[in-house]
């Protein structure tokens, strides 16, 4: 599922995702591969994840073999990069800004639920909801599913109440129980799965 095609980079890559018009905003679209190389489903190929990121049939049209090859030559560098990240353990949310105003925490937290439930979420289930996985490893997606939502009920109070230092507060916790649930993902599930066909060489 690796590939040896190096990464040019989030600038570029939003700007090729703006010139594509995906509609997901690259943060989504980094923890989509991210929630896809997590997957217990072994036969989800990147290139059916990349297919994902726009809806059914309206997926960019390559008009040359030579499009076609960097396409997905600067799709399989950014996957090449996420799978590194999950190979050291290291993917998180996207680093906060400077929030100041209610706005700029009620959009993070916009923000932080596309990237959630849109993104980690969606590429773990890779467009399945009959995988078999363990209980434990059901209740641990579920939960990131509630505190996607618990991101849409924070920016709407954080829209709404005077006093948001509780609530900016609350918004940081939310951040930490999301990286741990998925860094307990991978430590306990995907790492061991990484490590088997090295133990058979």
């Amino acid at each position: 599922m690796q590939s040896q095609n190096e990464y040019i980079g989030d600038d570029k890559m939003q700007k090729m995702l703006q010139h594509y018009l995906c509609p997901l905003p690259l943060d989504t679209v980094k923890m989509r591969f991210a929630g896809a190389i997590c997957s217990p489903n072994l036969e989800l190929r990147p290139s059916d994840v990349i297919s994902s990121l726009w809806p059914q049939n309206q997926e960019p049209r390559l008009q040359t073999k030579q499009e076609a090859e960097l396409f997905f030559k600067f799709f399989m560098g950014l996957w090449d990069h996420i799978f590194n990240l999950v190979r050291q353990n290291a993917v998180c949310l996207p680093a906060r800004g400077a929030e100041n105003s209610r706005d700029d925490w009620a959009e993070l937290c916009l923000r932080r639920a596309e990237t959630l439930e849109q993104g980690y979420i969606e590429g773990f289930w890779g467009g399945r909801s009959d995988l078999k996985i363990p209980a434990y490893l059901a209740e641990l997606i579920d939960s990131l599913s509630d505190l996607s939502a618990l991101y849409l009920k924070l920016a709407k109070r954080l829209q709404q109440e005077q006093n948001i230092e509780n609530l900016v507060a609350t918004v940081k916790n939310t951040d930490k129980m999301v990286n741990r649930s998925i860094a307990f993902i991978i430590e306990n599930t995907v790492l061991p799965r990484m490590a088997q066909p090295q133990t058979q060489n």
